[in-house]
């Protein structure tokens, strides 16, 4: 895998961080886990339960090393948020992303996350006080 990072940039591998002071491209040789700086959600953005589902999965990848607490928070959201789901489609993408969680595929469980927000936010928009969603 090669990426290619901007002066400033960050990137997270496998717990660490790393920001480059110029344009630079790396080759990752190995499975790694990583997250680049424009694919992390900042605590103050994850407003929504599906961010919020991303955020705790973001934990997961970021900190390989000590996932108990995001793990055991992860279980509960994905729990709390099946509970709440109506939505066909918003139910399968949550069985594929536990899925994925389950198999430590935590980047594509972020992009299967990111892909459920266009239809979260549907929801909400549509949203009265017996939401299928909630924020958590």
């Amino acid at each position: 895998m090669k990426i290619s990072l901007r002066a400033g940039e960050r990137v997270y591998i496998n717990g660490a961080v790393l920001r480059v002071d110029r344009k630079v491209s790396l080759e990752l040789v190995n499975d790694v886990m990583f997250l680049l700086e424009g694919q992390v959600m900042q605590a103050s953005d994850a407003t929504t339960a599906m961010r919020q589902l991303y955020f705790i999965v973001q934990l997961m990848l970021m900190n390989p090393t000590d996932i108990a607490a995001a793990a055991s928070l992860y279980a509960q959201h994905h729990t709390a948020l099946l509970a709440v789901c109506e939505s066909r489609e918003m139910l399968d993408g949550l069985a594929a992303i536990d899925e994925m969680v389950g198999g430590t595929r935590y980047f594509e469980a972020l992009k299967r996350i990111r892909a459920l927000f266009p239809l979260e936010e549907a929801i909400l928009a549509g949203a009265t006080s017996e939401s299928p969603i909630k924020a958590a």
